[in-house]
């Protein structure tokens, strides 16, 4: 397995402004510096990065920019995040536009997954009808990243309509896109992560890691996640592709990623 680190630490988890009036351009971003993002991950000995689609589309007119950001820093580019309501049929083209840009730069800049967060819930709850458009729309964004030639794959998140367990099992069975767990998520919103990992691991392409403990994100080790049986399940399923840590925020962004690096290396033997 390969071990890569996502920027979004390095200013938290913000959105593009441009978003509030233009669907079109409304892209995830870290209000930090992708460069020292960068440097510092590098120096923590983790192998590759995954960033917002917003940061992401900061290099469109200056892609060799970042290509010498990640080969002056040995680095290559794991997967971008992308989101989307999905549910709201009238702004679903544009959505679809913001993701097959993002596609279309990670793929040239040689990324390997493209994960897929979303599913909003409405101001006067869920519909059931909700979770059909949810899965169309990921089709249409599967067929996206695959046109490409990303592996493309769904991000559980609290604050969508797939936090709860049975939430995420109702959306499995509705579509065919792999599932790239986020674990504290999955336990803060009443799931097992183990479990899941256990139940749909012929899905998995692709992992996040986070720790989690009353109600906060932490760095690996830092809550109860069991992530050495957690990777054990991968290993029993032939899984060897890339597992991200992701840390939403943290007051050190480098101390948190090298906390997370150390649990890692100690606790769960990874060699990097």
């Amino acid at each position: 397995m390969k071990i890569g680190y996502q920027t979004n630490t390095w200013g938290g988890v913000v959105g593009h402004p441009a978003g509030v009036t233009s669907v079109k351009d409304l892209y995830y971003l870290a209000n930090g510096s992708t460069e020292q993002a960068v440097r510092d991950i590098a120096a923590t000995g983790y192998q590759g990065i995954e960033l917002f689609d917003g940061n992401l589309m900061q290099y469109e007119d200056c892609p060799d920019a970042f290509r010498q950001l990640l080969s002056d820093n040995g680095q290559v580019l794991v997967g971008v995040y992308c989101g989307a309501n999905f549910i709201y049929r009238d702004i679903l083209e544009d959505e679809l536009y913001k993701i097959d840009k993002a596609a279309k730069l990670a793929a040239a800049l040689g990324a390997v997954h493209l994960v897929l967060g979303g599913g909003a819930i409405r101001s006067g709850g869920v519909r059931e009808s909700d979770y059909q458009a949810l899965a169309d729309g990921l089709a249409e964004a599967s067929a996206i990243a695959v046109k490409y030639g990303l592996i493309p794959s769904y991000h559980p998140h609290l604050g969508t309509i797939v936090q709860a367990p049975e939430q995420l099992d109702k959306l499995m069975a509705m579509t065919d896109i792999g599932l790239c767990p986020d674990t504290a998520h999955i336990e803060a919103g009443g799931g097992d992560p183990v479990e899941v990992i256990r139940k749909y691991a012929d899905r998995i392409p692709y992992v996040h890691l986070k720790d989690y403990r009353d109600g906060a994100f932490l760095p690996l080790g830092e809550g109860g996640q069991r992530f050495a049986e957690m990777v054990a399940i991968l290993e029993e399923n032939g899984y060897d592709g890339w597992i991200t840590v992701e840390l939403d925020s943290h007051d050190n962004p480098a101390e948190g990623a090298a906390i997370s690096m150390r649990h890692l290396q100690d606790s769960l033997k990874v060699i990097v």
